[in-house]
Formats: structure tokens, C-alpha cells, sequence
């Protein structure tokens, strides 16, 4: 009860009248929720804005709730930054407080539903984490550049400038990704995690993904899929699975403890960056790094060749 009354207190002051007073030299206050649309905006918006992340490096968006100074971060903002299709579930009721004196882009759910992974269990929902597609989280770029330029028409010419050159990097990535991946053996292109966050990945690059928990960590891992994941892990003599940065490790060390139960060993080939990016200042902690290290990581694991330090050589050596 004292916890849904602070939250209410904190829904009340985010919807407070608050105006901006545009001027020509002032940058934009964006606030984000996660590190990779933070990321995606400081290249599209350069010096015409700030931007902050409510969630930083091992912060599970699912099951964050926001804090006191994320309400006051918020309250600031000229625009705030969410992917939607309920990654930032615990965000929802503040989300919609905002938008009655703000804009709120929810970058996700503009794209046409088509593009995107269904919910397996629930008509109607789609899998948010779309950024495991470089393609795909490319084609945010225009959409985030137009509500930009709509807010700071001045630099509009700028904001299409800065999406062609960063479109262009995202495109070098998709290549070397491709290229990396390729060199997986069809037979091993299987990707076990901890929870299912890696769909559109494997939509795109042709592997076989499952995951322990469902689309969102606040879903519990039953004893029949663990079990199920075990059997496949044996019957076809799977060598690695992969834990995540922003989740607990302890459903896939059961899936180890089964394996081994039954004769067959199994690794975990490393960690993957999910749903939060790496440490803020390093190469990881970039969209562009976060994926170059999935990618050299999975590749290495179950039996492809990649760079041990990436696409640009400037990861933490992986193995």
C-alpha cells in the first residue's frame, strides 16, 4: 500500500504543467529508458541534444521500476524515449502520465506490425527486443530523426545528415555480422540463453534460438521447460548455452546440472549482452559494441571464426 501511494505521488508530479522555452541554442533534454535508444539518439541528435538513460549496464527493463530522480529526469525532459511493446512494463502508468504534457516516443511500435516478431502465447503482442536485428533497429533512425526535426526544425537538415552517416555504420555492422555468422556450421547455429530475447536475431541470421524464461524476465522458468531444453541439449549433442548480463544465471546452470546428469557435458560459451548494453564509457557499452560482441562471442562459441577483439579490434579480448 505505502509503495503504490509513493507511486502515485510520483505519476501526480510528472503531470505538474511544465513548458519549454524554445530557443535556437538550447539543446533538447532527451531521456531514454534503455542504454541502446540512448545510444541511437546520441547519433541522431549530436550537440542539439543531451540525452540520459534511465537504465544502465545490467538493469533488466522488464522489471525496472523508476525512482525519484528518474520522475525528476522525466520532468525535465523535452522528449522522452521508450521501445514499448511492453519492455518497460513497470514504466507503463508514468509513460502515460507524460504524454498528456510531452512528447512520448515509443520508437518500437511505429514500425508496421509486419516487421515485427508475434508473441507466441498472446494475439495481438510482439516480441520488443528488436534491436538483435541491425536492420531492423536501422530503420528507427528516420523515424526518430523526423520527431527531432518536428521539435528543433532548425537542424533538420542535420538530423538527415547524421542518420545517413550513422545508417552507413549500422550497415558495416550488418556486414561483418553476416559475414561472421556465416561461418557457424548449420548444424551448430543454435542459440540457448537465458531468457528469449534473441528472436529477431535469429530471424535474421538464420539460428535456431530458445530461451529458459519467455520474452519477459518476470516470467518463471517451469520445471518442464528446463527439462525440455536439457533433452535437446543431449539428444543433439549441443557443446555451449549463454548467460546474460541483466539475468540471473541460475536457470542455466540447471541446464548444465541436467546435461551433465545424462552424460553430457555442456559450457557456457559466454556472456551476452540482452536487454542493457555494456559498462558506459567502453566500446560495449555501445550499440555498435554491444552487437560486435554478441556476434564474435556466438560465433567463437559454437564453432565459427571471428576476430577475439571484433569487428574494429577494440573489445575486451572474448576467448
Amino acid at each position: 500500500m505505502l509503495r503504490r501511494r509513493a507511486l502515485a505521488g510520483l505519476f501526480a508530479a510528472a503531470l505538474l504543467p511544465r513548458l519549454r522555452i524554445a530557443r535556437a541554442d538550447a539543446p533538447l533534454a532527451i531521456v531514454a529508458t534503455i542504454g541502446q535508444i540512448a545510444d541511437l539518439a546520441r547519433h541522431v541528435a549530436g550537440a542539439r541534444a543531451t540525452v540520459r538513460a534511465l537504465m544502465g549496464e545490467g538493469v533488466d527493463p522488464h522489471t525496472y521500476r523508476p525512482t525519484r530522480a528518474d520522475v525528476l529526469a522525466l520532468r525535465r525532459a523535452d522528449l522522452m524515449l521508450a521501445n514499448g511493446l511492453r519492455l518497460e512494463a513497470q514504466l507503463e502508468e508514468l509513460l502515460l502520465a507524460l504524454a498528456s504534457e510531452k512528447p512520448v516516443l515509443r520508437l518500437a511500435e511505429r514500425l508496421p506490425a509486419e516487421r515485427l516478431l508475434a508473441h507466441p502465447d498472446f494475439p495481438g503482442k510482439f516480441d520488443p527486443h528488436l534491436w538483435m536485428d541491425v536492420a531492423l533497429w536501422s530503420e528507427l533512425l528516420p523515424i526518430l530523426a523526423g520527431e527531432l526535426s518536428r521539435l528543433d526544425p532548425t537542424d533538420a537538415a542535420g538530423y538527415r545528415e547524421r542518420v545517413h552517416t550513422y545508417a552507413a555504420e549500422l550497415a558495416a555492422l550488418e556486414r561483418y555480422v553476416r559475414s561472421v555468422l556465416e561461418t557457424v556450421p548449420p548444424e551448430r547455429r543454435v542459440l540457448i540463453t537465458a531468457h528469449d530475447a534473441f528472436g529477431y536475431f535469429g530471424r535474421a541470421y538464420g539460428f535456431e534460438v530458445h530461451g529458459i524464461q519467455g520474452l519477459s524476465t518476470e516470467s518463471e522458468a517451469g520445471l518442464a521447460e528446463i527439462e525440455r531444453l536439457v533433452r535437446l541439449l543431449v539428444e543433439r549433442r549441443i557443446a555451449a548455452v549463454f548467460v546474460e548480463s541483466s539475468v540471473s544465471e541460475r536457470n542455466v546452470r540447471a541446464l548444465l546440472e541436467g546435461a551433465a546428469a545424462r552424460g553430457h557435458t555442456v559450457r557456457i560459451g559466454g556472456q551476452l549482452f540482452s536487454d542493457a548494453m555494456g559498462a558506459p564509457g567502453t566500446y560495449e557499452g555501445t550499440y555498435v559494441g554491444m552487437i560486435d560482441h554478441n556476434v564474435t562471442v556466438i560465433a567463437r562459441a559454437l564453432g565459427g571464426t571471428a576476430p577475439p577483439r571484433g569487428m574494429h579490434g577494440r573489445l575486451a579480448s572474448v576467448g
